[in-house]
């Protein structure tokens, strides 16, 4: 395979910066570092090409054998020094370096060359035994581990043990003699192991070192960390062979980690933790405790920072840091060692931050003429903004954690269990935080997860009920938690070792997913400057307007504070549950006359009327669109025996009689039934109602304040035209007698929700009537997948880790089928009708790759979840900048 190695090192690279995709991450940057003649120890890149034929072949290319050695030779020439010899030994490290970091996913060999016979020269060369034999275990225990799978935790052990007869806290406390000792011992495990002694030949360890680095690219946890990071599958993993430098030589070498600036805040001052008399490994693996390098992050402790143990090092270091920050124009994750008062960088890459530190680092370099505004804002992942928006556990905190579920909306609650809505409304009045966990939610729910710090479920996917109401809310969210079992009749769940029972108190964590036993601490959201400035730059740069979903005048009142311009879906099933009305719509629902219904409704036409007064009120200048009612009815009634029990007596009804009604209501496939437009159409009397509530309401407003509201009436589930049409015909009668009436100017659109694929095939035909189009791809995704987002959590994560989807479809837009009928709809819709106003109101209205693909399509605005409507903001200038020239 030609040009499958590159050299580094000496001031000169045959590669640089700009190629990741062949020389990885790490190895891109090595050369690059070489170029600028910044310290680098000599040494070789092996390409990502060699990994992938690897992947395929399970064997090296032909002729690669040949190159390494070549390769090994000149470093042999560099170092004076030869590979496997017993005078002057050349010594190694082996580490993984994909494209895009991936931190402690893969493999690293380090002191490779070493045997029974080169630790013997390396004592002697270095005039230190201990320092060779420590060098050498360490050897034996990564090889063990790295190349041959074997558990190494007898060897921890053994070494522990020895610690503790000595009476020594660390490993450098140990003597030469213990740790010949330890080296030899750890010989005998790995030979009582794998019933083999350990390879004395350097080529064998070099070989089998690389294929270790090659097979941890589809290591599980590699594939993990790629699939929850959008990294493909395909990159492969480059090979850096790299000649060592030793931190474990004495007190005159050490080694760390440094960043530019601080990660966690964005400070801009040098931060990181370094070790006298050790490997990199020590800092990775808290094998002992590191200690501060900036004298400032040290006062108080009692530990001596490197600014203070080794001044001129500490200065050095601060030099090439920031030359590497003005080079990369970026803050820098390095790693160094220093052999005995010489300092070496390993490795730099743009460094991990907080969302704190990610605004405050590029609003930072904007004002220090680094980078320019658009640059910042494509700096950002527009994810990391939710986090500023939600209370957060304190990273200080050590977590125990009982179970883990699927995060489905970001944020840290703790409070008491509760597994009853009307319960956790209670308690929540009473001034107690509560944790609503359930197996599912319904709708029935909502005032329970309002009152509620937290929701927890059992079952449900990221698009479940739970998992939307409660984004909508901002509340912390995790379901389908199948490790969990729950009895609300005992008023209990279960894990596999653990009862958690009524007012238990539990912390959840919406971000991650994770279940904890007892009160964490939290870090209380605040709206900060950077961030403030930061949307400011991002509305600057973006076409797509943004909207909320928000359901009541606290949701949108919070939305716009956060800068949405205009409510996209505004679900008005959730005001039926209201606890002074839910009697109502019940028995609205359930009497047979059209008569009865009519009499029931108008007394529901004022609380409906009132609802939306409010919330025009709220969103004063902007857009508001109404889904009329879209659930089925039988959703709002009780299907327990002590619940229709409760409602016969509280309606009056025959409780023989109800229960047969609400059996003839129930349907095998709600999902899929009497709901939507289909109501509208068998009981007109009801989206009447809401019509003649909706424009009454904007004339009661519109009259106080010329100009301040903008209703958009939308249709849901339509799959023809003429079921819209017949619909929009009652609309627009009703929408004249109440204008006439009130003698007020609004004007008020009419569109309809595109979520079933019929509609998107025939967006042209609905489009001559409708004023507006709404993607609702939550259904949408569910009907044209043949998919229910409530179940699929169920397989979805197989389909996932086979590669049958790259993303759950329902948190990431499905572009290639969903986006298509999306496409069709918008250019089959405008053809039809010039002036047709776009939209999607789904929760792929908050993803950012997603609203790249709304951009690229032609939708007018995008909608979504109020907590995230900055993600949406700053997603849809990154998209408005991707695609400017």
């Amino acid at each position: 395979m030609a040009d499958s190695i590159f050299h580094f090192g000496a001031g000169k690279a045959d590669g640089s910066k700009d190629m990741r995709d062949l020389l990885g991450g790490k190895g891109a940057n090595l050369a690059e570092m070489s170029s600028l003649g910044i310290p680098v120890p000599p040494g070789f890149t092996i390409t990502t090409a060699v990994c992938n034929a690897y992947a395929i072949t399970d064997a090296l290319p032909q002729g690669f054998t040949q190159e390494l050695q070549q390769a090994v030779a000149v470093l042999e020439g560099a170092m004076q020094r030869s590979f496997g010899d017993t005078t002057s030994p050349l010594l190694v490290s082996v580490r993984s370096g994909a494209k895009f970091s991936m931190p402690g996913m893969m493999d690293t060999v380090l002191n490779l060359g070493l045997n029974s016979q080169t630790v013997k020269s390396l004592a002697a060369a270095s005039n230190n035994e201990r320092f060779a034999y420590d060098s050498y275990r360490r050897f034996i225990q990564m090889y063990a581990n790295v190349v041959r799978g074997v558990d190494t935790r007898p060897m921890e052990e053994l070494l522990t043990a020895v610690k503790k007869k000595s009476g020594v806290k660390t490993d450098a406390d140990l003597s030469a003699t213990q740790m010949r000792d330890l080296a030899g011992e750890f010989l005998q495990i790995y030979a009582d192991v794998l019933g083999e002694p350990f390879p004395e030949d350097p080529w064998e360890q070099l070989l089998g070192a690389i294929k270790a680095v090659f097979q941890s690219w589809s290591g599980r946890r590699a594939k993990v960390y790629r699939r929850l990071h959008n990294i493909p599958d395909s990159l492969g993993t480059a090979c850096n062979i790299q000649c060592m430098v030793f931190g474990n030589l004495g007190n005159d070498s050490a080694t760390g980690v440094a960043f530019t600036r601080n990660p966690s805040t964005g400070a801009r001052h040098i931060y990181g933790e370094y070790l006298i008399n050790a490997q990199g490994e020590d800092v990775v693996a808290g094998i002992r405790t590191p200690q501060p390098i900036r004298q400032a992050d040290a006062a108080g402790s009692g530990v001596v920072s490197m600014e203070e143990s080794m001044p001129a090092l500490f200065k050095e270091l601060t030099t090439v840091c920031a030359k590497l920050e003005r080079h990369y124009v970026d803050m820098q994750d390095v790693e160094f060692t220093i052999e005995a008062g010489k300092l070496w960088l390993l490795q730099t890459r743009n460094g991990k931050r907080t969302a704190e530190a990610a605004l405050k680092i590029a609003s930072d370099l904007v004002k220090e003429n680094i980078i320019d505004k658009k640059t910042a804002l494509m700096r950002v992942q527009p994810d990391q903004l939710e986090q500023l928006l939600h209370p957060t556990i304190d990273p200080n905190f050590k977590r125990t954690v009982l179970v883990k579920g699927l995060a489905a909306s970001p944020g840290a609650g703790s409070g008491r269990v509760t597994f009853d809505a009307d319960e956790a409304e209670k308690r929540s009045s009473n001034g107690e935080k509560v944790i609503l966990v359930r197996e599912e939610t319904s709708p029935e729910d909502i005032h329970g997860m309002y009152a509620a710090v937290g929701i927890l479920t059992s079952t449900g996917g990221l698009t479940s009920h739970a998992a939307v109401v409660a984004r909508g809310m901002g509340k912390p969210c995790i379901v389908g938690c199948n490790a969990i079992h729950v009895d609300s009749k005992k008023q209990e769940f279960a894990t596999a070792s653990t009862t958690v029972k009524d007012g238990d108190l539990i912390t959840i964590d919406g971000s991650s997913g994770e279940v904890m036993l007892g009160e964490a601490p939290l870090i209380e959201a605040q709206l900060d400057e950077n961030l403030l400035q930061f949307l400011q730059w991002s509305d600057q740069h973006r076409r797509l307007r943004v909207r909320a979903n928000a359901d009541t005048p606290q949701d949108a009142q919070r939305a716009r504070e956060l800068g949405a311009e205009g409510i996209g879906l505004c679900r008005t099933e959730h005001m039926f549950f209201d606890e002074n009305r839910i009697a109502l719509v019940r028995k609205m629902i359930l009497v047979e006359k059209d008569a009865d219904r009519e009499e029931i409704l108008q007394k529901l036409l004022g609380e409906q009327r009132q609802d939306f007064v409010e919330i025009f009120k709220a969103m004063s200048g902007l857009p508001v669109t109404i889904r009329l009612l879209d659930p089925p009815l039988h959703e709002f009634l009780p299907h327990d025996a002590e619940g229709v029990s409760f409602l016969s007596k509280k309606l009056d009804f025959d409780s023989e009689w109800l229960r047969s009604r609400i059996n003839k209501l129930t349907e095998f496939n709600p999902m899929l039934g009497h709901r939507g437009c289909r109501l509208g159409i068998t009981f007109p009397q009801i989206y009447d109602m809401q019509v003649q509530a909706i424009v009454e309401a904007a004339c009661e407003v519109e009259a106080k304040a010329k100009g301040s509201v903008l209703p958009e009436i939308m249709i849901p589930l339509v799959g023809a035209a003429e079921e819209f049409h017949w619909l929009q015909a009652r609309a627009e009668k009703i929408c004249k007698e109440v204008l006439a009436k009130s003698r007020v100017q609004v004007s008020c659109l009419i569109g309809t929700m595109i979520e079933i694929p019929r509609a998107a095939l025939t967006a042209g035909e609905i489009a001559e009537h409708a004023q507006f189009f709404s993607f609702g791809t939550n259904d949408l995704t569910q009907t044209a997948l043949g998919m229910s987002r409530d179940d699929a959590g169920k397989f979805l994560d197989r389909y996932i880790e086979i590669g049958i989807y790259k993303r759950d479809p329902f948190s990431v837009l499905d572009q290639p089928g969903i986006g298509r009928l999306v496409r069709l709809a918008c250019e089959e819709g405008r053809a039809a009708r010039g002036d047709l106003k776009l939209g999607i109101c789904g929760e792929h209205g908050g993803d950012p790759s997603s609203v790249r693909f709304f951009h690229e399509v032609g939708l007018d605005y995008v909608s979504c979840s109020t907590f995230r409507v900055p993600v949406a903001r700053l997603a849809a200038a990154q998209a408005g900048i991707a695609a400017s020239p």
